[in-house]
């Protein structure tokens, strides 16, 4: 009898091949039965690297062509990293399994084979929230938009361009690169990204995806939900420097979350507590809570 054959869609990078790799490992052991196909795409978000994402379209331009091959039906599913993904997904293709979480910290790197931060050249990051935390942590220090791959980002780092780099921890570990993490920062100092360290499988509305249950996580689902609810009532796309992270111990839930009101220049962290299935109401109200505050 002839395999049913799943086609996973990926973008071409390392980091994006080596976690869909662990996407299409999990539904292989589960699934003998199934035969899986790879298939990587160069996405508008990977070829526009002069500039931050705010200034180019957002998100929306790592998920662009592979949405698109969805539609056509020339992959059954993508896998993305949950952080790069806009936050209202399109109706027609909903994220249909979420990956147990990697660790979602920050991490700082400084060129290899250094112990102590140049202070004299810039810290490389590519976002309004990292650029946000890190002026609390190093007032006294220059940050610098840097993009592309991680391969590209350490190679800038080690030529001499920045000081140290922020990047997510569970990227590093993921391309066998957690060696050259200096140091982990704490939530307190640096609050993760919503969704950072969890992968999200893509697919199209209304077939059947059973075949993911062996990838989906329960707890990874609850912290995605509460967390992105949280950035999408603060319409935080990748301009603002808004952060949300959900801690889980059994069924409570503490969510905590950044948020920076652009008209003052204010900034607010605050956190609310409740049951895990509720994430998305208490995301919500979070949200609304931090909003009203910084207003008062």
């Amino acid at each position: 009898m002839e395999k049913r054959k799943i086609i996973v869609g990926s973008r071409e990078s390392r980091l994006a091949v080596a976690q869909t790799q662990l996407v299409m490992d999990a539904i292989a052991a589960a699934h003998p039965d199934l035969e899986l196909q790879l298939v990587t795409m160069k996405t508008t978000g990977d070829i526009i690297l002069d500039k931050s994402l705010d200034k180019i379209g957002g998100k929306g331009l790592f998920v662009k062509e592979l949405d698109r091959a969805l539609r056509e039906h020339k992959v059954d599913i993508t896998v993305h990293s949950l952080k790069d993904m806009p936050m209202d997904t399109p109706d027609d293709l909903p994220i249909v399994a979420f990956s147990k979480r990697g660790d979602p910290s920050d991490a700082f790197i400084l060129p290899y084979g250094t112990e102590k931060l140049d202070e004299t050249k810039p810290i490389g990051c590519g976002s309004a929230r990292r650029v946000l935390q890190l002026k609390k942590l190093y007032p006294n220090m220059q940050t610098k938009l840097i993009r592309g791959n991680i391969l590209t980002r350490l190679a800038k780092l080690d030529a001499g361009e920045y000081s140290a780099l922020v990047l997510a921890c569970s990227g590093l570990n993921r391309v066998d690169l957690g060696y050259r993490i200096s140091r982990i920062f704490s939530n307190k100092e640096m609050l993760p990204a919503a969704g950072q360290g969890i992968l999200a499988v893509q697919g199209r509305a209304g077939e059947n995806y059973d075949f993911l249950d062996c990838v989906n996580d329960k707890q990874a689902q609850r912290a995605a939900l509460a967390e992105r609810a949280f950035v999408r009532v603060l319409d935080g796309g990748c301009s603002s420097p808004i952060a949300a992270h959900a801690e889980l111990t059994g069924e409570s839930m503490k969510l905590t979350g950044l948020y920076y009101e652009e008209q003052t220049g204010r900034h607010i962290i605050g956190s609310v507590t409740g049951h895990a299935d509720n994430g998305e109401q208490l995301g919500a109200d979070l949200a609304n809570r931090l909003k009203e505050e910084i207003l008062r």
